[in-house]
């Protein structure tokens, strides 16, 4: 009977072994991880915050440049970028628009004043017959098809074009215009009047190389201005050309007229920017004889 009882309990021992093996756990679950090339694996990934880009104002600003042609006469150019405003100035003299017409007169002051970032000269006298001028409505000579034209919409904005073709545009708010002799430049190329320097006003002495002085516009609506005290047309044509100027009008000549002063700040002194000019830089605070343009940073 011992031998059986030890029998039957070593079948139950292997039948035990050899029986269904339980079933292993199931791995516990985590949720996907994605790990950063830099931190480490398990690393809690910090909260990403993008800032949204803030733009800039664009300042109202004069860029003074000089650039010397092969003839040795020195160009000064003067771009005006930004919120910029233009405003056409009647002088005392010419045209001579009586008191109170006109807001503009011969000097900056008030408001203006402090805003001012630069001012330049205007075109010939009226009597010379090279163009018509308006300003505020009111014409002081009579606009001329094809004459190159300074255009001043009631909101100060300025664009240069050719009266009677494209300009002024339908429905167009001109306010103020001046205009002075044919295009110097168009097509971004000086026209070949320009090399003619006969065609362009009657000189101090008779000689090719005075004071001379232009306005032009390029690509992105920007006003140039450019002159020098001892230059052709050619020269101030080439100079702005290569500024990128698409069109351009001579504006006056000679050295009593030719005049840009800037300022480094709205409001601020005003200084010569054209080197040996006559006139003082706080002429047009002071007040001026002849019609000028005033170019202003927002109020």
């Amino acid at each position: 009977m011992r031998r059986i009882a030890v029998a039957l309990a070593g079948l139950l021992a292997v039948a035990a072994c050899s029986g269904p093996a339980a079933e292993p756990a199931p791995p516990a679950s985590y949720p996907p991880q994605t790990v950063s090339p830099s931190r480490p694996p398990g690393a809690t990934p910090a909260t990403q915050v993008t800032a949204s880009p803030v733009a800039r104002p664009v300042p109202a600003r004069v860029m003074v440049t000089r650039t010397r042609m092969r003839d040795g006469s020195v160009v000064t150019l003067a771009a005006f970028s930004g919120p910029v405003t233009y405003v056409l100035h009647d002088g005392s003299e010419d045209p001579g628009l009586a008191a109170g017409r006109v807001r503009a007169g011969s000097a900056v002051r008030g408001a203006e004043r402090g805003r001012l970032l630069a001012a330049f000269n205007g075109g010939f006298k009226l009597s010379a017959g090279a163009g018509g001028y308006e300003q505020e409505g009111h014409v002081a000579a009579a606009l001329r098809r094809g004459e190159t034209s300074l255009v001043i919409d009631r909101s100060g904005r300025a664009r240069i074009g050719i009266w009677g073709h494209g300009v002024p545009a339908p429905g167009e708010a001109v306010y103020s215009v001046r205009q002075n002799l044919p295009p110097l430049v168009l097509g971004g190329k000086p026209t070949a009047g320009a090399y003619d320097w006969g065609l362009w006003g009657a000189t101090l002495g008779g000689g090719e190389f005075v004071a001379r002085s232009a306005l032009g516009q390029d690509a992105a609506g920007r006003l140039v201005y450019a002159a020098s005290m001892s230059a052709s047309p050619a020269d101030l044509a080439d100079a702005m050309a290569r500024a990128g100027v698409r069109i351009a009008m001579e504006l006056d000549i000679n050295p009593e007229w030719v005049q840009l002063d800037v300022a480094r700040h709205p409001g601020g002194p005003m200084r010569a920017a054209i080197h040996g000019q006559n006139r003082p830089a706080d002429q047009f605070l002071l007040g001026w004889a002849r019609d000028f343009v005033a170019v202003l940073a927002p109020g």
